[in-house]
């Protein structure tokens, strides 16, 4: 498995040709001939700090930038949460500053209470009617609606009509136990 350091080269190219220099240009700044950075760049060349150093300087780069790890698999796998009617699936990792999340609102007989906690939340209805009881309005949002508020208002949302409704919800750190503890 590569371990970084396979692609500071190609990351060396990207960030000259961002910057809009040659292999002249920056060798020159740099200090180097443009045939050891033409071999870095080509992976033809070991990195080493006395070539990378001033590289980074140039570029306004962090040695870090050029030397991080592979990217670990980008696949959000979280289990889906389903309590009350409501199914979430988790959209972010876990421990993600802003989480989002897909969540079904089953119809329902009788809609949930009200409830408040810290916190703010954006929602953004995919499919179907979502009846939104927000202080003291009742509001039904239908596909492409969005809305965003604090939940320390009283508030609750359910299904309106006889199909579900499906939204995106993003909440921060606060707002995410609220929504996505299971009760035990």
């Amino acid at each position: 498995m590569p371990d970084g350091l396979d692609q500071v080269g190609a990351r060396l190219r990207v960030a000259r040709r961002a910057n809009g220099w040659t292999l002249d240009e920056l060798a020159r700044r740099a200090g180097m001939s443009p045939s050891t950075l033409s071999r870095l760049e080509q992976g033809k060349r070991q990195a080493t700090l006395e070539l990378l150093i001033p590289l980074t300087r140039e570029l306004r780069l962090r040695i870090d930038d050029l030397v991080r790890p592979p990217v670990q698999d980008p696949r959000v796998r979280r289990p889906v949460v389903r309590r009350d009617g409501l199914e979430i699936v988790p959209l972010t990792p876990e421990g993600a500053p802003i989480q989002t999340f897909k969540a079904t609102h089953a119809p329902v007989d009788v809609p949930p209470s009200l409830k408040t906690h810290d916190g703010y939340e954006w929602l953004y209805v995919l499919a179907g009617r979502l009846r939104l009881r927000l202080g003291d309005q009742d509001l039904v949002l239908t596909r492409g609606e969005a809305a965003d508020f604090d939940t320390r208002i009283p508030h609750a949302m359910s299904a309106a009509g006889s199909r579900p409704a499906q939204i995106l919800s993003i909440f921060n750190e606060a707002g995410v136990e609220q929504h996505t503890h299971v009760r035990t």
